[in-house]
């Protein structure tokens, strides 16, 4: 059993470097990966996320940051196609479910966002961890930090609709 701490994408900068969300992001996954209260076993970062605006892919930009952090090219797994929250936790579970692995996964990403990830990975079937993320709030300011708290209101209940829907389709076949 492996414990996978999965980073989901923001966005790339013109220059090809982490915006300050992406950033948090991946410090948030290795301050999880060191935090002994959560009791990892041989975590695996998984960082996901595709070509938005700029490229290169999210997932590729959050592996350069990892490896630089000092994390070994052995323990990432690169999702690079995914194009929103939705299609990273499909993607990701197509890498992780082949491996059989009693899976634990470690949502790492923005506070605002980690309980639609969760749910979403909840409902596919897995065990979730929500360790703590460092704080959005002063990089964003409340204006745009509550534009995205409301947007995680209303996507929530359809991305967990469409899921559903898929696996059952899925299970049907």
């Amino acid at each position: 059993m492996r414990d996978y701490l999965i980073i989901f994408g923001a966005a790339v900068r013109p220059d090809g470097s982490a915006s300050g969300s992406l950033e948090r992001r991946v410090t948030g996954a290795l301050s999880a990966s060191r935090n002994p209260a959560l009791g990892l076993i041989d975590p695996v970062f998984v960082p996901t996320g595709g070509v938005g605006r700029y490229g290169p892919a999210e997932a590729e930009v959050m592996r350069d940051l990892l490896l630089a952090a000092g994390v070994a090219e052995a323990d990432i797994l690169v999702e690079p196609l995914a194009d929103d929250t939705l299609a990273s936790v499909r993607l990701v579970d197509r890498l992780l479910r082949p491996r059989g692995d009693d899976a634990r996964l470690v949502v790492c990403t923005s506070r605002y966002h980690q309980p639609r990830c969760a749910l979403l990975f909840r409902l596919a079937g897995y065990r979730v961890l929500c360790p703590p993320m460092p704080s959005d709030r002063a990089a964003l300011g409340w204006p745009k930090l509550l534009r995205y708290v409301l947007k995680e209101i209303l996507v929530l209940p359809y991305d967990a609709l469409l899921l559903l829907a898929s696996s059952r389709s899925a299970d049907q076949q």
